[in-house]
């Protein structure tokens, strides 16, 4: 029997993008669709689903498919001509966009069908992408007066081009650095694989001797093993102030105006939207609806988790002074706190590469889902990516019908944005007739193979391949039919990190590790022995880890709540009084976290960085019904698939939850999982 599959005909090929067409192929789609809208607003009323909202949803999403490749080669492949004409373009798509938000003859129309017979009788996806335009034309300034929604289009031009100058910052200073070294001896304490990465930096740059960079796999393991203290404090200050007033490139791709600017932006056209700050306008949209919501959420997990902490630390403390370190630093901490991780469980992460060569993950990530939702993945090996570490995958139902498909790029190297995150390249839309299927990119920075071997990863990577394939799973198992509302599209900000951390519990369970864990060069199965060690350290600082993440969330929460533009360093100011609030750990003078935020400065978390605490509540109670159940329960699985993954942004995440669960999430389950009860 034939399958259908994915053929290069309805995929994008990324070797033809030339920069040079960009920014004037992007400009006669964008007027195209003007003059299609000019169009369908002057057709004889009424206004209907079919001739109104659908030519709008097909515009939207070709545009979307046009770019989308050309934002993701931004992201993995960057060249100089391709960063000028992404952002010579990007003014181009933000007025584009900020026209149809605040077009009164638009919202009127959609208004009307709003209000019409023939609302109660669309699907209820159809209903909900029109309640979404009305709410979203009201955030855009539709009603205000003219200057007023001129001076919101500026803004909004100016915050597209500093969140995109950010990241060029954070990128641009994560590269300039490198830390060579001839002298082996000074890589004392580090693993093999580290000290491989180390030679191939080293050989791509055509240097001698080995080379350190501040790309995650090269930077968080040389702080975890590295013996030379003053090395480490190199790296640490190195990492600590990119893109920033201090360190070794200070003034450089300084990111301080820019946050600056952009906080400004961001509250000022709240302002004007009738909001008292940005964390109320974020608010608008998302499942947690005041401002005091989220911080007694995140306050009362302050409460839980600091005494915690403390003792953590303390105990870090304690065993440095015992090992001879009596002035413990930031940069000693993840050393002295790997040395005590397996001095008290004779454990440690790079005990457990060996056994997740990325091929055996990948096979036992898909087996797993498999198991869960009845689909199957299989590698695609004739169409077009941008680099030969990517590839392509296809995504089956349990009927052998093809369902989606993804690129998936897992690993560091020159050129590529730092982090680890999904993207969409097609998203579900029925188009004449036919299902257009969701495609998803699957983008990681994990440490490249090595020594002509595959690419081992830690049990840290193995969840985050894990949270990422969670996100791909809900965008690409929707079964709703318009882009709006399909996949994570429409979904409240602060649900879109549920499905990809219930994804993460996974990593955990002997019986999935056991489909996804072998050594690479006997095959053998993670022995009981080392998975028991795991299993003990599985909440090894876990107050450390929980009280840094709250950390990050009421920093990002304050500064869009409470800002003030008359005080020369109010974003510091703010994160010194969180840290106080927060931490346990004394952050020194030059540390410069913030110029390299780019979840809220350069993505979409602006005041809304709290989603991952408030998801894991979901995502936690979600799996303690795989837990009562059995974690493959193929029944409990589908009940999963087709209440949260296929649903998109249609139903209220609460009403979805409920479908599943039966009851309301309680915290209960997140804080038996971090180790919290």
């Amino acid at each position: 029997m034939n399958r259908e599959h994915f053929n290069q005909a309805n995929l994008p090929v990324f070797t033809t993008i030339d920069p040079a067409k960009i920014e004037a192929d992007t400009v006669a789609i964008l007027n195209t669709n003007r003059s299609k809208l000019k169009d369908i607003l002057a057709q004889s009323q009424p206004f209907t689903w079919a001739n109104l909202m659908q030519p709008l949803e097909d515009m939207s999403d070709e545009l979307g498919k046009f770019w989308s490749p050309i934002s993701h080669m931004h992201g993995v492949k960057e060249t100089e001509s391709l960063r000028t004409a992404y952002n010579a373009t990007l003014p181009h798509l933000t007025a584009y966009h900020t026209e149809l938000s605040q077009n009164t003859d638009l919202f009127n129309a959609i208004n009307s069908l709003a209000n019409s017979a023939q609302f109660s009788q669309l699907s209820p996806a159809q209903q909900k992408i029109i309640e979404n335009d009305i709410r979203d034309f009201k955030l855009a300034g539709v009603n205000l007066p003219a200057d007023k929604k001129a001076r919101i289009a500026e803004l909004q031009l100016e915050t597209c081009q500093l969140m995109t100058k950010f990241s060029e910052n954070v990128l641009d200073a994560t590269h300039a650095f490198i830390l060579p070294i001839t002298d082996k001896e000074k890589l004392a304490g580090l693993p093999e694989q580290a000290i491989k990465l180390a030679i191939d930096n080293a050989k791509q740059r055509s240097m001698d001797g080995y080379v350190f960079t501040l790309d995650y796999p090269s930077y968080s393991t040389a702080m975890k093993f590295l013996d030379n203290r003053e090395l480490r404090k190199t790296l640490y200050e190195a990492y600590s102030t990119r893109a920033s007033d201090q360190g070794v490139n200070a003034g450089k791709w300084d990111n301080s105006p820019v946050m600056n600017a952009l906080l400004k932006n961001r509250q000022e056209s709240a302002e004007l939207l009738g909001f008292a700050s940005f964390a109320d306008y974020s608010l608008a949209t998302k499942m947690a609806k005041t401002p005091d919501e989220v911080l007694n959420f995140l306050q009362d997990l302050v409460t839980r988790s600091k005494p915690i902490a403390q003792q953590e630390y303390d105990e870090v403390k304690n065993f440095a002074a015992k090992e001879g370190l009596h002035d413990l630093e930031v940069w000693d901490i993840s050393y002295y706190s790997e040395k005590l991780r397996q001095s008290l469980f004779n454990f440690s992460q790079e005990d457990l590469r060996p056994y997740f060569p990325i091929s055996k993950v990948l096979q036992g990530l898909f087996s797993l889902v498999k198991k869960l939702y009845g689909i199957g993945v299989r590698q695609e090996d004739s169409i077009d990516v941008w680099h030969p570490d990517a590839r392509f995958l296809s995504v089956y139902d349990e009927h052998n019908q093809l369902r989606a498909g993804f690129y998936i790029d897992l690993y560091a190297r020159q050129h590529k944005r730092d982090g680890a995150w999904m993207d969409e390249c097609r998203v579900r839309r029925r188009l004449n007739g036919k299902v257009q299927l969701p495609v998803a990119y699957l983008t990681c920075n994990f440490m490249p193979p090595v020594d002509d071997h595959e690419a081992l990863l830690t049990h840290d990577e193995v969840n985050t391949l894990f949270h990422e394939f969670g996100h791909c799973l809900h965008h690409m198992l929707s079964k709703v039919d318009y882009p709006s509302v399909s996949g994570i599209n429409g979904v409240p900000w602060d649900a879109v990190e549920f499905p990809s951390q219930f994804m993460e519990n996974y990593c955990w369970e002997k019986e999935s590790l056991d489909l996804f864990a072998g050594h690479y060069q006997t095959g053998e199965a993670l022995p009981k022995e080392l998975y028991e060690k795991m299993l003990a350290a599985k909440h090894f600082q876990t107050g450390l880890q929980m009280v840094r993440q709250l950390e990050f969330s009421l920093f990002d929460f304050l500064i869009h709540l409470d800002h003030d533009p008359v005080k020369p360093h109010f974003i510091q100011q703010i994160l010194d009084q969180v840290r106080k609030d927060t931490t346990v750990i004394e952050t020194p003078a030059f540390n410069r976290f913030q110029n390299s935020f780019s979840h809220i400065f350069a993505g979409g978390y602006a005041a809304g960085y709290y989603s991952y605490k408030w998801a894991e509540v979901l995502s936690s109670d979600a799996y303690s019904a795989f837990e009562e159940h059995g974690i493959f329960d193929h029944a409990t699985g589908l009940s999963f698939m087709h209440n949260i993954l296929e649903v998109g942004g249609v139903p209220d995440p609460m009403t979805a939850f409920v479908a599943f669960r039966g009851r309301k999430p309680t915290i209960d389950a997140l804080l038996r999982h971090s180790g919290m009860t």
